[in-house]
């Protein structure tokens, strides 16, 4: 295993990584796109901090389009590869302090939906990892140990499990408790939902 540093927000950084990863493994069948920051914003306030859209767009969005198309020649010259794009449950049923995160998971969404036709005659799979609530640290340390957030040793075994079936529907791997929502539109949940996660 080798760890090499990449700052997703800066592209002459991701070019080189590239071109390292070109040289040192050519054989590279796996990208996963699991890099992203999601940070509180308040529009309500005099200045508006726009930092913290920019730098949320750059990683969550533009990072994970530079990088994969920086990789991508070199997977589509294996036999197999697969590229896993980490979303959210939050794509689909936005909450309101998390505004630019919410939209960039829903752009990714979308995105994926569209590589994914077309590189279907390719050797590149285009799976789609979308995330409930989890006890990690994006949100700050308190969400780690939030009762109400899936535990991380739980989401993991799910995912894996999914991953051992091959060809998730749609390319996308759902664990049981963010189907909710995604499928809340499908459902006719979406506006409960969305009320009942922006209670102010």
């Amino acid at each position: 295993m080798h760890g090499i540093q990449l700052d997703v927000q800066d592209p002459a950084d991701i070019e080189a990584f590239a071109s390292r990863i070109r040289e040192q493994f050519p054989k590279l069948n796996v990208l996963i796109n699991n890099a992203g920051i999601g940070k509180t914003e308040d529009l309500t306030s005099d200045p508006i901090d726009f930092s913290v859209m920019q730098s949320t767009i750059q990683t969550n969005v533009v990072g994970v389009l530079h990088l994969t198309a920086a990789l991508l020649p070199t997977l589509k010259q294996q036999p197999h590869s697969t590229i896993i794009t980490t979303t959210s449950g939050l794509a689909f049923v936005p909450i309101s302090p998390y505004p630019t995160y919410c939209a960039s998971k829903a752009f990714l969404h979308s995105w994926l939906q569209s590589v994914r036709v077309q590189l279907q005659e390719t050797s590149v799979e285009i799976l789609e990892l979308a995330p409930p609530y989890v006890q990690t640290e994006l949100g700050g340390a308190s969400q780690a140990t939030d009762p109400a957030a899936m535990p991380l040793a739980d989401f993991i075994a799910e995912v894996i499990q999914i991953l051992s079936t091959p060809n998730p529907p749609h390319g996308e791997i759902l664990v049981n408790r963010v189907k909710a929502h995604r499928f809340a539109e499908r459902n006719g949940d979406y506006e409960q939902m969305f009320a009942n996660g922006n209670e102010q």
